[in-house]
């Protein structure tokens, strides 16, 4: 399952620039192209995000 930048940052309780901010620092994953104007993350780079933030 694909997620927008929205649902990315309301799972962090976070606003969407910090989302895209994080990428940038490269402390986040990085999205996925799917079109010219569309990029998406994937649920498990997520999952696995959250799972090593929590020292898992």
């Amino acid at each position: 399952m694909y997620m927008r930048d929205e649902e990315v940052a309301k799972r962090f309780g976070v606003a969407r620039s910090t989302i895209w901010r994080w990428v940038q620092l490269g402390c986040f994953p990085k999205p996925y192209r799917l079109g010219p104007s569309t990029t998406r993350w994937h649920e498990k780079d997520i999952v696995a995000f959250e799972a090593q933030a929590a020292g898992r």
